[in-house]
C-alpha cells in the first residue's frame, strides 16, 4: 500500500463561510481527545504518535496540516503536532499547510517556518482576483479578508514553496487558461493544483451551489488540454493523477479531492482529533485503527 500524504485534521473554527464548503455537507463529529480530555492526555498523545508512525512505516513522507476549518486559528494544536513529530523515530520532513490565508501575517509566517517546520504553503483561493475571491469565500468580517498579491509576496519573502490551490468556481470559466498561468507566474507560484469542486448528489445548500456555480466542464477540459499540450509529464501520483511541469510550474488537475475512486493505493490518510486514522474525510466507516 502506498500513501501519498497524511492529512492532519486540525480542530479549528473558520473565518470564512464558503458557499461550497465541504465541511457543511458532511457533519461527522470526531471527539477532540487532545484538547478536551485532559485526564487521559498522555494516553491519547501516545495514540496520536503511533498513528503518525504508522503512516511513516507505510512509506508516507508528506504531511498536510488542514481541517474542516482554518488550521491557523488553532496554533496550540499546531504546536502539539510539532511536539509529536519530533518524537517520531523518523519525523516528517515535508510539512505542508493548507490555508485560505486567514491571519497569515509576518509573525505567523515566521512561526510556521521556524517552529512548525512548514516548507510548502498551499493557498486555497476561489478566484485570482482578491475581491471576487472574498465574495466566494464569504469571510465573516474584515479581519479575514485576504489580499492575494500581498500575501503571496509575503509567503515568497520567507522562501516557502507556494502552491496555489485553485477551487474551480465559475470565475475560472470566464478567463483564458493563459491568463490563469500568467497570473500564477506573477504571484510567484511554484505549484498549481486545479481542484474540481466536490458535491455528492445531495440536496444541501452547498451541493446545490456547487452544481450551479462550478467551472464549466468545457473550461476544465481546456485546462487539461493546456497542461498536457504545453507541459512535460513528470510522474504519476499514487491516486492516479499525473503531475506536469508547465512553464516552470508544477501542475496537477485533481478531479477527486475527496478520494472517491477505489484504488489499491491511498491518496491520503486522515488523522482526526479523536487520535484515529481514516482513509476518507467524509466517512467514519473508513476507520483504519
Amino acid at each position: 500500500m502506498k500513501i501519498q500524504s497524511l492529512s492532519i485534521s486540525v480542530p479549528a473554527g473558520c473565518g470564512n463561510r464558503c458557499k461550497f464548503g465541504v465541511c457543511y455537507m458532511h457533519r461527522n463529529k470526531y471527539a477532540n481527545q487532545i484538547e478536551n480530555n485532559a485526564r487521559y492526555f498522555d494516553l491519547y498523545e501516545k495514540d496520536y504518535i503511533n498513528r503518525m508512525a504508522y503512516a511513516r512505516d507505510n512509506g508516507c513522507n508528506s504531511v498536510m496540516l488542514t481541517g474542516d476549518g482554518e488550521p491557523l486559528l488553532n496554533r496550540d494544536f499546531l504546536k502539539f503536532f510539532t511536539h509529536c513529530n519530533r518524537l517520531l523515530t523518523k519525523p516528517f520532513r515535508q510539512i505542508e499547510l493548507q490555508t485560505s490565508g486567514q491571519t497569515l501575517n509576518d509573525e505567523c509566517l515566521c512561526f510556521l517556518r521556524s517552529t512548525v517546520g512548514v516548507s510548502v504553503i498551499s493557498l486555497s483561493i476561489s478566484a485570482l482576483d482578491s475581491i471576487d475571491n472574498r465574495n466566494y469565500n464569504n469571510p465573516i468580517n474584515e479581519q479575514y479578508w485576504v489580499d492575494i498579491a500581498h500575501l503571496c509576496s509575503e509567503i515568497k519573502q520567507y522562501d516557502f514553496t507556494l502552491r496555489l490551490s485553485l477551487n474551480l468556481t465559475s470565475w475560472f470559466s470566464d478567463v483564458s487558461v493563459n491568463e490563469i498561468f500568467t497570473s500564477a507566474k506573477n504571484l510567484g507560484a511554484n505549484q498549481l493544483l486545479f481542484r474540481v469542486l466536490y458535491e455528492d448528489g445531495g440536496d444541501s445548500a452547498e451541493e446545490q451551489w456547487v452544481r450551479n456555480h462550478s467551472c464549466t466542464l468545457l473550461k476544465i477540459n481546456e485546462i487539461r488540454e493546456y497542461i498536457t499540450t504545453n507541459g512535460r509529464a513528470l510522474n504519476r501520483l499514487p491516486f492516479g493523477a499525473i503531475k506536469y511541469s508547465v512553464e516552470g510550474i508544477s501542475c496537477v488537475l485533481d478531479a477527486d479531492c475527496m478520494h472517491r475512486e477505489v484504488t489499491e493505493d491511498l491518496k491520503y490518510l486522515v488523522l482526526q482529533p479523536d487520535c484515529k486514522l481514516y482513509s476518507h474525510w467524509s466517512d467514519v466507516g473508513s476507520l483504519i485503527f
